[in-house]
């Protein structure tokens, strides 16, 4: 475990009585390397703020581990108080003292006597360095979010939990300060976790993504392999927002509600009877007879994002920005040439 900072084992989590069966978190296995940043993405009540809470010490597990470099911190049986731990927490609404200067917020985790050389290097590092003796109402909200990551960092914090840090910023702020939060966290030697609502900052920035649903973790990989090798059809649809499509075999083919498709078979597959295929593997055509309804548009600066209502169920395709058709209406999908999909065994999960 050299390599680990933080380990998971077999962890659930109840906030009411486990006979009762509703599991905030269910057999939640996961690492977090030494030095990583990893994403924790998911659905609104899917468990990763609790997640975070049982790793900092604020909730105690109902089953299983959980260990920071080899240290069991908790279980059923013992916990460890979060000051013992090691851990800083950035929160959306900051968290700061509103009394405290800058600089007194940075040095409110230190022990008496403790070294403050590291404190005043964080703010040279987060650009607060001449800022020191404001209060955190005359810091703009970019400002006040480094101030909350100094502060979480300057006890010589291992792990810091960000919990939706940048969402209450503006898009420009928020994309910069995303930029930064690897380099910050490799300068200080910290490992990081991040609780986020945005597929696109989880891949763009992190180590690995943890993905959950209903207390279950679905997969934890690199955002390549989460692209190219969704482990469910929820990772796809949720993540990259893919299509899924219910399929029937015929000889070689697959029959789906566009018409045939060929795929290769996947042994990992077998009995499939889903198919999961991006926007850009679907077309529109005008079709005041079709089946299928525009329902909205977005315009993406290349081309257009359409969703398109086909029997009940809302499809994305991609279309040129000279496609001329409207939300409301009629037209027919079908695939493009040389269409590749992912195949998954199991019936079609309820759309998001």
């Amino acid at each position: 475990m050299s390599d680990k900072s933080l380990l998971i084992k077999g962890l659930w989590h109840n906030y009411a009585k486990p006979e009762c069966g509703q599991w905030t978190l269910k057999d939640i296995d996961f690492t977090l390397h030494s030095g990583e940043l990893v994403g924790m993405l998911g659905p609104s009540g899917c468990g990763k703020t609790t997640l975070l809470r049982l790793i900092a010490g604020f909730e105690t597990p109902s089953k299983g581990h959980i260990y920071i470099n080899g240290e069991e911190i908790a279980s059923s049986a013992s916990i460890q108080p979060p000051e013992r731990r090691r851990i800083g927490m950035v929160f959306q609404d900051y968290a700061l003292f509103p009394h405290l200067s800058a600089w007194k917020n940075v040095c409110f985790g230190l022990k008496r006597g403790q070294d403050q050389s590291r404190a005043l290097w964080l703010l040279e590092l987060l650009g607060l360095e001449n800022l020191r003796n404001r209060y955190p109402h005359e810091l703009s909200g970019g400002q006040r979010q480094r101030l909350a990551l100094a502060r979480a960092l300057a006890p010589g914090t291992s792990i810091v939990l960000l919990d939706e840090p940048f969402s209450n910023l503006d898009v420009e702020v928020r994309l910069r300060l995303r930029t930064e939060l690897p380099a910050v966290l490799k300068s200080c030697g910290a490992s990081g976790i991040l609780v986020t609502h945005d597929p696109q900052e989880a891949l763009a920035i992190c180590d690995r993504v943890a993905v959950l649903r209903d207390g279950v973790l679905h997969q934890c990989a690199e955002p390549g392999e989460l692209i190219h090798q969704p482990a469910t059809p929820f990772v796809g649809r949720f993540v990259l927002q893919r299509n899924v499509l219910g399929i029937n075999k015929k000889g070689k083919n697959y029959l789906t509600p566009l018409g045939s498709i060929s795929i290769p078979s996947d042994p990992k597959a077998i009995n499939a009877n889903m198919l999961m295929i991006d926007e850009y593997s679907l077309t529109i055509k005008e079709d005041m007879q079709g089946h299928a309804v525009i329902q909205g548009r977005e315009f993406l600066g290349s081309d257009w994002l359409f969703k398109v209502n086909l029997n009940g169920q809302i499809l994305r395709v991609r279309q040129p920005i000279d496609f001329s058709l409207k939300p409301g209406d009629h037209c027919s999908l079908s695939f493009l040439p040389n269409s590749k999909g992912i195949l998954f065994p199991g019936s079609i999960p309820c759309l998001l």
